[in-house]
């Protein structure tokens, strides 16, 4: 579901640059970004570098890359 919104341009020029390294369009950066926000302002104790890694670690287990760990 698509819909306009306006955005401060220096906003969207620093997506731009921030998407371009990741990788990301100006669009999938602030959703990116929003996506962060949303989670530390749900989870205010935790910090930016615990999300970061468990984000990537559920995009890694939905890609399969995961191996069974043995204990001892």
């Amino acid at each position: 579901m698509g819909s306009n919104l306006r955005l401060d341009g220096e906003l969207i020029a620093e997506a731009k640059i921030t998407g371009a390294v990741m990788s990301r369009s100006a669009a999938k950066q602030i959703e990116h970004w929003a996506k962060i926000g949303r989670i530390m302002e749900d989870n205010p104790d935790l910090n930016y570098a615990f999300v970061r890694d468990a984000l990537l670690s559920k995009a890694e287990a939905d890609a399969g890359m995961t191996e069974e760990y043995t204990f001892g």
